[in-house]
């Protein structure tokens, strides 16, 4: 798997897990709603700006999506996040 799809799948999954539809992820996090689209669909890879912007509006950090997304890549369940 790519690393865009990868990150899609994360996306996609962490958008559900949070509740929100992808308009609503759009509008908290100042972003299009076919931008969140796409990405979710593997056709973009966010910037760093907009990686920070998506994991404040999810309340997740950074570095928690992109674990599952490396973990995704690798073919790897996402490892447990340190106490």
């Amino acid at each position: 798997m790519d690393t865009a799809e990868a990150f899609g799948k994360v996306l996609r999954r962490t958008r559900l897990e949070a509740g929100f539809t992808q308009e609503g992820l759009a509008f908290a996090a100042e972003l299009q709603r076919n931008y969140i689209s796409l990405m979710e669909r593997g056709h973009h890879e966010p910037t760093l700006s907009t990686l920070i912007s998506l994991s404040n509006a999810l309340e997740r950090s950074p570095m928690d999506l992109l674990s599952e997304t490396l973990a995704a890549v690798q073919g790897a369940a996402p490892a447990d996040p340190p106490i």
